[in-house]
């Protein structure tokens, strides 16, 4: 048992070793800039997945509109989970729907949907990200194995292959969720350090 342990911690410490790739850097980074513009511009972030990947999504928004590392302002992060609305729209449309009107219903020009699946085939994210495009949001998807059918379709893709299982692709979206968080906080902090020098070199040049 020992030695099952150790290569299932292996692999685990293989999935997070994906971080550190020149793809998944300026992923985070790219990805993390969209958002930060997104909430200065008074935008928000739809955050959805299935099972394991719905859990994501919904520790994704409750770091903005909580706290991460600092106090700060909450920021406007929504996971689209809602059990009523869940069972409503799959009772009466079907359950490859409970996103895609969700985003009709909640998502405006210049927001920023983002959809976790480790199969990038769930045919519900599929839909909300054509929902998304549609009302000219941005769209960003964590991705597994192949990427399947998600492939090449939203603004930003991170594929994370080599793992045939969801759980190793869960674990490398999970940590590189939270690296995105933590720079939105930093360059939100950048930003609002920039406005304030740029406010005062204006308040000098009046004196």
């Amino acid at each position: 048992m020992h030695q099952e342990i150790l290569k299932s911690a292996k692999e685990a410490v293989q999935a997070a070793e994906l971080l550190t790739s020149d793809t998944a850097v300026s992923f985070i980074d790219d990805v993390s800039t969209l958002i930060k513009n997104a909430f200065v511009s008074g935008k928000k972030v739809l955050v959805a997945g299935n099972g394991g990947s719905l859990c994501d999504a919904m520790h994704f928004a409750e770091e903005f509109t909580g706290y991460f590392r600092k106090k700060r302002s909450p920021l406007p992060a929504i996971a689209l989970g809602d059990q009523g609305v869940m069972s409503c729209v799959s009772n009466d449309a079907g359950f490859e729907f409970v996103f895609s009107r969700q985003v009709e219903a909640l998502g405006q020009e210049g927001d920023i949907f983002v959809a976790l699946t480790t199969s990038g085939n769930s045919a519900n994210l599929v839909h909300a990200i054509a929902s998304a495009k549609k009302k000219s949001m941005k769209t960003v998807a964590f991705l597994g194995k192949t990427g399947g059918a998600l492939k090449g379709v939203c603004d930003f893709e991170w594929i994370v292959e080599g793992f045939p299982f969801s759980d190793r692709v869960q674990e490398a979206h999970m940590a590189s969720i939270h690296i995105i968080i933590e720079m939105v906080e930093k360059k939100l902090r950048q930003s609002h350090s920039e406005l304030l020098n740029e406010l005062l070199e204006d308040t000098q040049a009046l004196l």
